[in-house]
């Protein structure tokens, strides 16, 4: 490899870690590096890739390969987003790829959790899961004792191949909704109809920035550059949040919120704006739905001294927000994911919705309340929507809460679940309840997993398959971000034994049939290239302004007339109109009106609310186990602040357990004043060589919202109360 450990840790902390690191930085890690000579040429081929990990920014990456070698990954210029930048993580993508720690051939292991783990061929493999497949069918009459649990560990589209797995077999069990952001998405739909967000790059053309609750800095590094164009073209930037963030320490006002009053603190805006008359009656009346009615609520039920009480911010604070941001246009609020991870998270978001619906900034340019955004995923999901084989018992999948996934297989009759498929997820480490989730493991019948690295859930399983990274074989990519489309090429050939998704899905296929003529499906062959032009159809070549998916080939893609959100006023609601009065959010249970719903409050025996955010060196459980990530960062930590530090008599590296009744997890202190005073943080992870588990004390609490669009509610991750001990 060319890219040298030491130069790439100087590299990270020269970027701070947090900003992309473009063409001009990364030729910083190449200082002294001796160039080739015409002698010892060597061949070498430039590739297009997309990162497809659970992030915002979606990369379009070039892949420089020689001999067969990725020799490293930049950003792809053509990408005017990401503009040929990548993060850090994204450069260490070879080290992934040529991880030692990589998962090289099928296993299996000689009893759960024994770590006695044996090499098996693909066909052993094939045959020891089909046979357990079709031996369930026989006891059971059905597929629905077989449970799919798959998310985001990789976005490509082929990677729904996985579903398609499931599908081919019969109707089954399917871990159901989304840990990530569903109550803000339901939020928004019964508000706007669906989420859409402005293109991203328009950030530039706002005149005020509220950065609500989200850390671009450390977790969307790319749209840092557009706000600090927009800062450099005169916007002011104001960052609310409980944590004084990377983002926050750049914005021109930080406002240190209490947690999970972001609706208090909307509302108390809103009425302010109200009784100065700051509104735009205009757009109202051309646009919306129920601003009376939430006029009215606002005359009768708030106040800003109430706000102030509610939120920690002061009152003078308050009307100054709402003042500015009511006479600046355009003004801009982007919401981030965090604080709708709580028993009101959905209603708080609907709150900040409002603000900027009462003051007109909505569909217009560099205005709106940026959420995400789903309209350029309109693939047809060919890898993932396969029939049932002939003769399948039921009419639809089974749904398990994903949110409450081990009390939900634990709990399942007629039938029980029986065998877990586990795809793109690492529920061990990244689900709440971690006690209840390996119980829940440990009784099953049988357990696969298809991973790249050995996980924690993978430690708990009877068969490993090795996947592909996303070098190895071709797709596509798209974010819920930015507009963007990229093609992933195959750069280099697969290592060892690993296998895509798809391919993992036609060799079962194969083998099911030879055991059970017509058992399963799924197709036995097809070339990749071929399965990634099945995903597209003409309205989303169109949207793309392609005349056929290999102009992808030509570099990435944006799509078509997303500059500016719900500019026409075609809002996606039943009544076509923006809804501060929605019957379908009565319908869920909700209150028609964006109200404020209490916060959860903390018990007396754990009167500590602990945070659990994304880190800068991973997404979720990815990255943070790779050699040169663990260079720069290898120690989990407790933020606790000073005031709290001395009550316990805690001293900057003192070993703290924080607990409470269902768990409690070891890490030593590190004292700031970035957190308030009664919260704790610890950043979400998995650690290769450390048992440091989050998950152990945050319960399966569910938000306020989300069943709607993901068929789920969300989950109340900074919900979670704890006390601690120094140990």
């Amino acid at each position: 490899m060319n890219l040298k450990r030491r130069t790439f840790i100087k590299g990270a902390v020269a970027t701070g870690v947090l900003a992309g690191v473009g063409a001009g930085s990364t030729n910083f890690f190449f200082n002294g590096l001796k160039e080739t000579s015409a002698s010892q040429a060597v061949d070498t081929q430039i590739f297009q890739n997309a990162c497809p990990r659970n992030c915002f920014d979606t990369c379009s990456m070039l892949t420089t390969v020689e001999d067969g070698v990725i020799k490293y990954v930049e950003g792809n210029p053509q990408n005017t987003y990401t503009n040929g930048n990548i993060c850090v993580k994204g450069n260490v993508y070879p080290r992934t790829v040529y991880s030692p720690d990589r998962i090289k051939y099928p296993m299996k292991q000689n009893g759960r959790g024994s770590g006695d783990w044996e090499r098996i061929s693909w066909d052993e493999a094939y045959t020891e899961i089909a046979n357990k497949i079709l031996a369930i069918k026989e006891e059971y009459g059905s597929t629905f004792p077989i449970c799919l649990n798959k998310y985001s560990g990789n976005f490509d589209i082929l990677r729904y191949g996985i579903e398609g797995t499931m599908a081919s077999l019969g109707y089954h069990s399917i871990a159901t909704g989304t840990p990530c952001w569903p109550a803000g998405i339901d939020a928004q739909t019964f508000d706007f109809g669906t989420i859409v967000n402005s293109d991203p790059e328009q950030i530039v053309h706002a005149k005020h920035l509220i950065l609500w609750g989200v850390n671009p800095a450390w977790n969307a590094v790319h749209s840092m550059n557009f706000i600090e164009e927009a800062k450099s073209n005169g916007a002011k930037v104001v960052a609310i949040d409980p944590i004084l963030t990377n983002t926050a320490g750049k914005a021109h006002e930080y406002v240190q919120i209490k947690t999970s009053t972001d609706g208090a603190l909307a509302l108390g805006m809103a009425k302010h704006i109200l009784d100065e008359g700051l509104y735009d009656l205009a757009w109202l009346q051309k646009n919306a739905k129920g601003y009376l009615e939430f006029f009215s609520y606002l005359e009768n039920n708030i106040t800003v001294e109430w706000a102030s009480e509610k939120t920690g911010v002061a009152v003078d604070v308050i009307e100054k927000l709402a003042r500015e941001y009511a006479t600046t246009k355009p003004a801009n609020i982007w919401i981030g994911y965090g604080m709708q991870r709580h028993t009101n998270g959905g209603q708080n978001v609907r709150a900040i919705d409002a603000l900027a619906a009462i003051t007109g900034n909505v569909g217009i340019k560099g205005g709106g309340a940026n959420y995400a955004q789903l309209d350029s995923w309109g693939f047809n999901y060919h890898a993932m929507v396969m029939e049932p084989p002939e003769g399948t018992v039921g009419e639809a999948n089974r749904p398990i809460n994903m949110n409450n996934f081990a009390a939900e297989i634990l709990s399942a009759d007629d039938p029980p679940i029986k065998m877990l498929w586990i795809a793109g997820r690492n529920p061990v480490s990244q689900d709440p309840e971690t006690t209840l989730i390996k119980k829940a493991f440990h009784e099953m019948d049988f357990v696969v997993t298809a991973d790249l690295f050995m996980t924690e859930t993978v430690k708990l399983s009877d068969i490993v398959l090795p996947v592909t990274t996303p070098f190895e074989t071709p797709g596509v990519n798209v974010s819920y971000w930015h507009y963007w489309m990229t093609y992933n090429e195959r750069a280099i050939e697969p290592l060892y034994e690993s296998k895509s998704d798809v391919e993992i899905a036609m060799g079962l296929s194969e083998k099911m049939n030879e055991l059970s003529p017509g058992s399963c499906t799924y197709p036995t062959s097809g070339d990749m290239e071929d399965w990634v032009g099945k995903e597209f159809n003409e309205t989303l070549l169109e949207s793309f302004g392609l005349n056929d998916w290999t102009d992808l080939k030509d570099g990435p893609a944006k799509m078509k007339n997303k500059e500016v959100a719900w500019e026409n006023g075609d809002f996606r609601t039943p009544s076509g109109k923006y809804e501060f009065f929605s019957e379908e959010a009565e319908n869920f249970g909700h209150h028609p009106l964006p109200v404020y719903v209490e916060e959860m409050q903390a018990p007396s025996n754990y009167p500590y609310r602990l945070l659990t955010p994304h880190s800068k060196f991973n997404i979720n459980s990815q990255f943070q186990n790779l050699d040169w990530m663990e260079d720069l960062h290898n120690e989990p930590m407790v933020e606790i602040h000073p005031d709290l530090a001395n009550e316990f008599g805690i001293q900057a590296g003192d070993l703290i357990k924080v607990h409470n009744e269902i768990g409690y997890v070891k890490a030593p202190a590190k004292i700031t004043r970035t957190i308030r005073p009664n919260e704790l943080v610890m950043y979400q992870g998995w650690f290769k060589n450390h048992d440091y588990n989050v998950n152990y004390t945050v319960k399966a609490i569910p938000a306020d919202m989300g069943a709607k669009a993901t068929g789920m509610p969300g989950i109340s991750f900074h919900d979670n109360f704890v006390n601690i001990t120094k140990l």
